[in-house]
């Protein structure tokens, strides 16, 4: 049997959870969202492109700052969802493209915003995906970039990067700042600022929204238990499996 490939595997993990990601908690709050409004909120951007919308919650705090936001995504279903709450929301100015972020389908220069947020973890590939953003950003453009961030400490960052595998077999890599800063840089854009954060998963609904196997869940729960001090503390693992991670929100400008 043939495997599907990359994106046809995360298509096929988030397409069937996209009311679960429009509805969740942990996506549609935070200080880094709050920071992407107010952001936009500042420049006014005539058109943002919202790189892997997921369940569309920065395009829905963008919106009321930006001429028009298009929300692009793997999953033609996340999209419909994403396009049913815009209208519940009433934001006309929302719409979507079924895209993934190393293929954008817009000319150079197209936007003079970019964003993206908890979506690259999941990309094929950060190096292209991050040169995609540039190439349709406009140079002094805003980009804003936000995600889960991988520790500096190896042995942490490989419990990370394994608890994310078990429990979503479409998870590429969570990146260390200084990875991020890296291929920021080498993408052509200039960083303006870092907001790191942490960031509270609930272990029974971080499962659940990914409707992750029994099995596999347990496994993740053994490898917490199983954990040595440094990364316990690290993740201040608590009794129910729930845990801490770092987050980052970069602002920066296409030079």
């Amino acid at each position: 049997m043939t495997r599907p490939n990359h994106d046809d595997h995360a298509d096929a993990q988030f397409g069937s959870r996209a009311a679960a990601y429009v509805s969740s908690a942990v996506h549609a709050h935070g200080a880094d969202l709050m920071r992407i409004a107010s952001a936009c909120a500042e420049r006014k951007p005539a058109r943002l492109i919202d790189i892997g919308t997921g369940g569309g919650h920065v395009a829905y705090a963008a919106a009321p700052h930006c001429g028009e936001v298009i929300a692009t995504d793997l999953s033609p279903r996340m999209l419909e969802a994403v396009a049913e709450e815009s209208a519940r929301r009433a934001l006309s100015n929302v719409i979507t493209c079924v895209s993934a972020a190393e293929a954008l389908p817009f000319a150079d220069g197209y936007a003079d915003a970019v964003a993206s947020r908890f979506s690259a973890h999941h990309w094929n590939s950060l190096t292209r995906g991050l040169a995609q953003a540039r190439r349709v950003c406009s140079a002094g453009g805003l980009a804003l970039f936000s995600d889960i961030v991988a520790p500096a400490s190896a042995l942490c960052d490989t419990h990370l990067q394994t608890m994310e595998l078990l429990r979503d077999p479409s998870h590429v890599r969570d990146y260390s700042m200084a990875e991020w800063t890296t291929a920021l840089g080498q993408a052509g854009f200039a960083i303006a600022a870092i907001m790191p954060g942490r960031l509270r998963m609930d272990f029974a609904q971080w499962t659940a929204r990914m409707d992750t196997p029994v099995p596999l869940a347990a496994a993740i729960r053994q490898l917490q238990q199983e954990a040595p001090r440094e990364v316990q503390e690290h993740f201040a693992i608590e009794p129910d499996g729930s845990f801490t991670i770092d987050t980052l929100l970069i602002e920066a400008v296409a030079t």
